[in-house]
C-alpha cells in the first residue's frame, strides 16, 4: 500500500509499506516520510515493543541515539536508526520489533530498507 497526502508536493507526509523474505521470516516495513524526518518501523506482527530516535550532530561524525520506549538495553531500534540518520542526513524513528537481533540478520533488514530507499526516493 502507497499512500501520499497533499497532493505530492514536498513538504507532504508520504507512507510507504513494504515487506521482503529475509532468511526463513517474513519481514514488513512501513515507512513514513515526514517535513524533515522519517518514521520507519519494522516487524512481523502489528506491535510497538521499541522506538528510538537518531540524528546527525554537526559536532561528532556518528549521529546521536536516544531509546524512546521499550528496553534501553535492546539496542537494535538505535542502531539501525543511526545508520539511517548517517545514509540520509535526516531524524530518524525506528521502532525494530523482530526478536532476531543477530548483527547478520539486522545487516539483512538494513539492505532491504536501502534497496527500497533506491528503488523509491521519493519515499524517504
Amino acid at each position: 500500500m502507497e499512500e501520499e497526502g497533499g497532493g505530492g508536493a514536498a513538504g507532504s507526509i508520504a507512507l510507504h509499506d513494504f515487506s521482503g523474505q529475509l532468511g526463513e521470516q517474513r519481514v514488513h516495513f512501513h515507512a513514513m516520510r515526514l517535513r524533515d524526518s522519517l518514521f520507519l518501523w519494522v516487524g512481523a506482527a502489528p506491535a510497538l515493543a521499541s522506538l528510538a530516535v537518531a540524528m546527525c550532530s554537526p559536532r561528532d561524525s556518528i549521529p546521536v541515539a536516544a531509546s524512546l520506549l521499550g528496553d534501553p538495553s535492546d539496542t537494535a531500534s538505535s542502531c539501525l536508526a543511526q545508520r539511517l540518520a548517517s545514509k540520509t542526513k535526516k531524524q530518524i524513528f525506528v521502532s525494530y520489533n523482530l526478536q532476531n537481533t543477530d548483527s547478520n540478520f539486522t545487516l539483512l533488514i538494513e539492505n532491504r530498507i536501502k534497496e527500497e530507499m533506491t528503488a523509491f526516493p521519493d519515499k524517504f
